[in-house]
């Protein structure tokens, strides 16, 4: 079963130096038939414009994904970390029993573009950690590319659950055949192109959740970019 989640139908936030737009009910948004997909929890697609940002504040049990599509993010956090993260990079953040952190675009004349995720860990009252990893020499391939797995398989970020993450950015068209676990659920979250989802067709912006499937064909366009959520 394949249901999509149309870009222009999600959630809108516009606060002035922060445009957004949410997928699944997040803070004022809230829709009972959008809560969330499997473990899946967040997918906000967020826009900063220059020397703005989220001032510190704080979080717990979740595992919290920033994937940057355009300019770059300053992150500090109370765990020690601070680091600036970039396209191609994958940050996760375990908040676990609790951390508090801040996310800044210090660039004056550019707008920052990056996805925010959230998934439910499969443990609360873990202690709260980090990783990020740069996959922008892999993603020049085009291919799909595996950036998050449960134990930081082939060199991916690890994350707090059975949850698999493959990002594609793809400066030519592309195909490529999956076969699936029916037992699993998957969710095709595309950020830029057109792609191809066996017979379904969606843009940017565009999302869709599918379940029992034994077999994912997939097709997209010239300049695609999108994340596949392999979930429990």
């Amino acid at each position: 079963m394949i249901k999509i989640r149309k870009a222009n139908e999600r959630g809108v936030a516009e606060h002035g130096w922060l445009s957004s737009r949410h997928t699944f009910s997040f803070a004022d948004y809230h829709d009972p038939s959008h809560m969330g997909f499997s473990v899946l929890r967040v997918i906000n697609e967020d826009k900063i414009i220059g020397g703005s940002g989220f001032s510190t504040h704080g979080h717990r049990d979740m595992e919290i994904i920033s994937y940057v599509v355009e300019g770059s993010l300053e992150h500090k956090d109370s765990m020690g970390n601070t680091t600036v993260i970039r396209p191609g990079d994958v940050q996760r953040m375990s908040a676990g029993t609790g951390v508090r952190h801040s996310e800044f675009n210090h660039l004056p004349d550019k707008t920052t573009h990056f996805l925010q995720i959230w998934i439910q860990p499969d443990e609360l009252g873990i202690a709260p950690s980090y990783d990020e990893k740069d996959f922008s020499f892999a993603l020049g391939d085009g291919d799909l590319v595996l950036v998050v797995s449960r134990h930081g398989r082939d060199n991916s970020v690890s994350i707090n659950q059975d949850v698999d993450i493959y990002a594609v950015k793809s400066p030519g068209s592309g195909e490529r055949i999956l076969n699936t676990d029916t037992t699993r659920n998957y969710w095709l979250q595309v950020i830029k192109g057109v792609v191809q989802f066996n017979d379904v067709t969606i843009g940017a912006g565009d999302g869709l959740s599918s379940t029992l499937l034994s077999r994912i064909h997939f097709k997209w366009s010239a300049g695609s970019e999108f994340l596949l959520f392999d979930l429990p």
